[in-house]
């Protein structure tokens, strides 16, 4: 697809005291989650400059929700990437605005063709060169070195990848000049009230376990089996130090049905366990996770939900990188120490995730949370 390259419309232009800046990051879900990090030291460097920060973020249909209620995003805009008129109306809405910076974090090529036509020499990451190829620019290249666009190949990306010890909020902090920051996701409070009553009458502490991975990153997912070892020994263990149960609070996504009926099946009569379905609305989940006391989880949505609503979090990673993830000091990252640990291979071995690995993880987050 191409896109002629308007010339900037500075009729609206803003004054010297505005900082507009466009943010163009529409998928994964998790991803555009996690990347809300960058907002606290982007309204902190336009503070410090005497200017006011501005955002407007460009996202995937269906993301829109992990947005809208944060206190510095000030607008977000959808685009469809397949649909022309979804794309020319996009872009005649930004060129509307001349952008003091615009951040492009995805590689796909119509997003890489937005950024360039409206972008010219205000932006960082990816966009489209003089050739029509997809390039990114030298600021962020910690980042993209790392992915399928990077200079260096897939092989070298690859390595780059399995030796990088630094989180994502970390790298993407560094590459565009602001100090680290936390995501953040706000809730509406209907969800929050809808979360509460449905949980209000379980016992105590609520654990999530969030252990799928949806259809496409099955080495995500932790083994049937391995989940009901890790809940009945969370179990009785608790039962013997605490003399109470614990609830856990089986989570999972509209691609996990079947998986999620089987687990419910197997973990009923041995722990006690509530369902929380498989269809909820995207911030009804993300309420549900609010109201836990922890969250066992896999590299997902779930988690990066649970570190932006700052709940306790034992996560554990196979395929993908643990080091990319920042818990924040609230929780533990159990990484697998198999040879293809962050391989992103579909079959990566889980086998190093051991039950007595989870269960000691998830004890230590609830008999000594953070203050």
């Amino acid at each position: 697809m191409s896109l002629v390259m308007l010339p900037l419309d500075t009729s609206n232009g803003h004054s010297d005291t505005l900082y507009p800046v466009l943010i163009l990051k529409t998928a994964a879900l998790g991803d555009v989650l996690r990347t809300t990090s960058i907002l606290p030291g982007l309204a902190a460097r336009a503070s410090a400059e005497g200017r006011e920060l501005r955002v407007t973020w460009l996202t995937a249909k269906g993301a829109e929700e992990l947005l809208l209620g944060h206190e510095l995003v000030d607008e977000v805009l959808t685009v469809e990437l397949g649909a022309p008129d979804s794309m020319a109306s996009t872009l005649q809405r930004l060129h509307s605005t001349r952008w003091s910076r615009v951040l492009s974090f995805d590689d796909e090529a119509p997003l890489c063709a937005i950024a360039t036509a409206v972008g010219r020499d205000r932006v960082s990451g990816a966009y489209l060169d003089g050739a029509g190829k997809l390039a990114y620019t030298e600021d962020v290249a910690p980042w993209f070195d790392m992915g399928l666009i990077s200079v260096f190949g897939k092989d070298e990306a690859d390595r780059l990848k399995v030796t990088n010890q630094r989180s994502h909020p970390e790298i993407f902090a560094d590459m565009i000049g602001v100090e680290p920051g936390e995501p953040g996701l706000e809730l509406p409070s209907s969800a929050l009230i809808r979360a509460k009553s449905i949980v209000s009458g379980l016992s105590g502490p609520l654990i999530g376990l969030n252990t799928g991975a949806g259809g496409r990153w099955t080495a995500k997912s932790l083994p049937e089996e391995r989940v009901v070892d890790v809940a009945r020994e969370i179990d009785a263990h608790w039962q013997r130090t605490h003399g109470a149960r614990p609830t856990f609070v089986l989570l999972g996504g509209p691609e996990e049905v079947e998986r999620h009926g089987s687990l419910l099946a197997s973990l009923e009569g041995c722990v006690s366990v509530f369902d929380a379905k498989t269809n909820n609305g995207l911030l009804d989940f993300a309420a549900l996770i609010d109201g836990l006391d922890l969250l066992v989880t896999s590299d997902s949505l779930a988690m990066h939900m649970a570190i932006a609503r700052r709940r306790q979090v034992v996560a554990f990673f196979a395929p993908t990188s643990a080091a990319e993830i920042d818990l924040f000091g609230r929780g533990v990252k159990v990484r697998s120490t198999a040879p293809d640990y962050c391989s992103y291979k579909r079959d990566a071995d889980r086998s190093t995730l051991t039950t007595e690995r989870l269960v000691t993880a998830a004890l230590g987050c609830l008999e000594d949370p953070p203050s």
